[in-house]
């Protein structure tokens, strides 16, 4: 890259600009998944929206292949781009919440954290995902779900409003009256429409919730799943469960006698009167015995925070993901399978709930595809040690490929790696055309491309 680019984004940046070889340059382009080893040409790590509008507008106007980097959590490494411009907003980590209207206001390079500790201040929350580290921007601009999703819908549901620096450089709000194409097409289209520096989420008065963990004996897969499916889209919708398959963790909760071994389970989050999720949880053992079962009251930021230990930045990660409506009686066999060959410790299987409140926004209401399904599902081989990468990639794309033919066809975008064009029109399906043409208006020459890539019609 030309060394005078870089000199004047250091004359024109609040923020440091950062080349190879300088000082801090590795810590900068570091981010979650340790598999990915891209080197930008420079890292622009804004201080405000008027830096990432120069930024924009410097990696226009010289040619430069630009990235966007928030939380740093994309499993395919899309907010880092080789030998471009990687505009990183992590340094932008405000929230202000506005506890009369129940709104946030978050900065575009805000973590789950820095949202969830700002609102339980407040006895307030929003629908998010399940890790404090998770970046609002990439979670938020997939969809969004997690713990709270039966009770309040997608995160995308509960967006307000949304600040967005365009690729010709210029600022827009966008929310139901104002840019109202583009405000439908964040909700759920990725990174494709430009660089969102603000979002203003809705809250919903949450504070200490119900948390439990169950755990099976990883044989019991097939029974606890046919009593899963049937339980939860039953329950009421302030009952959250993501059905997971697993390794005991060796630590607490978890008795020592557990450590280490396979296991299926679910995590459950009841957003009620936390003294109640017992009374909730009552059939748990229709499914089987359980090796294990707790609950207890935990602060909503609390639970966020309590995979964080467990999976640190800087882990070898190759996942996948697709959309399921039910599980079927021949998907049983597919997940007791893989999940008795879990390749290493950290390895796992997660089936999100995504009905509940996600299921009465209507199906064409945001650019989010998939209100028909009722689970998203996720195939996650991890490991600290790069000698693992194959295995885990293996385990991971075995499990999508045998499971793939009883899913609807397409994937949360926030679960893809790179795994070309025929997988992003299946994800958005029928609102493919239109989040084309809205490319189009928004993004006519493709700037933003680092991402699952909507090309403009």
């Amino acid at each position: 890259m030309d060394t005078a680019i870089r000199d004047s984004l250091r004359d024109s940046i609040r923020g440091p600009v950062t080349a190879p070889g300088e000082p801090g340059y590795d810590a900068a382009r570091a981010i979650y998944n340790a598999m990915i080893d891209k080197c930008p040409g420079v890292i622009v790590q804004c201080a405000d929206a008027g830096d990432v509008m120069t930024a924009v507008r410097s990696g226009a106007q010289n040619g430069l292949e630009i990235a966007v980097r928030g939380g740093g959590h994309s499993g395919a490494g899309l907010c880092l781009v080789e030998d471009g411009m990687t505009i990183d907003l992590s340094a932008m980590r405000g929230v202000r919440i506005d506890p009369m209207a129940g709104t946030a206001q978050v900065a575009g390079g805000a973590q789950l954290g820095d949202l969830d500790h700002a609102a339980h201040a407040f006895g307030l929350a929003t629908p998010s995902g399940i890790n404090s580290t998770t970046g609002v921007g990439g979670l938020t601009l997939g969809g969004g779900h997690g713990h709270l999703t039966r009770a309040y819908g997608l995160t995308v549901d509960n967006l307000v409003s949304a600040d967005v620096v365009l690729a010709d450089g210029s600022f827009v709000t966008a929310d139901e009256n104002h840019e109202s194409d583009l405000f439908w097409a964040l909700r759920g289209g990725g990174g494709n429409y430009g660089v969102v520096t603000s979002f203003t989420y809705r809250l919903h008065p949450v504070s200490t919730v119900g948390v439990g963990i169950t755990v099976w004996p990883v044989e019991q897969t097939p029974d606890v799943l046919r009593w899963y499916r049937e339980f939860l889209p039953q329950a009421t919708e302030d009952l959250n469960g993501f059905f997971a398959i697993l390794t005991v963790p060796p630590g607490p909760p978890f008795p020592e006698e557990l450590h280490g071994r396979k296991a299926c389970g679910v995590v459950w989050c009841w957003a009620g009167e936390p003294e109640q999720i017992d009374k909730e949880l009552a059939g748990v053992g229709d499914a089987g015995r359980p090796a294990f079962h707790f609950t207890t009251p935990m602060p909503y930021p609390m639970l966020q925070t309590m995979f964080d230990e467990l999976l640190p930045s800087g882990l070898q990660w190759y996942w996948r993901g697709d959309f399921f409506d039910r599980i079927t009686d021949e998907a049983l066999d597919v997940h007791a399978r893989f999940g008795e060959a879990l390749p290493t410790g950290l390895s796992t299987m997660h089936l999100y709930p995504i009905d509940g409140a996600a299921h009465r926004v209507g199906p064409d209401d945001t650019a989010w595809s998939y209100r028909d399904a009722t689970w998203s599902g996720v195939f996650a081989g991890i490991d600290p040690d790069p000698a693992n990468a194959g295995a885990i990639r293996d385990w991971c794309v075995g499990y999508w490929e045998a499971l793939h033919p009883y899913s609807m066809g397409g994937a949360y975008v926030n679960f893809m790696m790179d795994e070309g064009q025929d997988r992003v029109r299946a994800t958005y399906r029928d609102h493919f055309d239109r989040l084309a043409r809205i490319k189009r208006a928004y993004d006519p020459g493709n700037l933003f491309h680092a991402n699952q890539n909507i090309e403009p019609a």
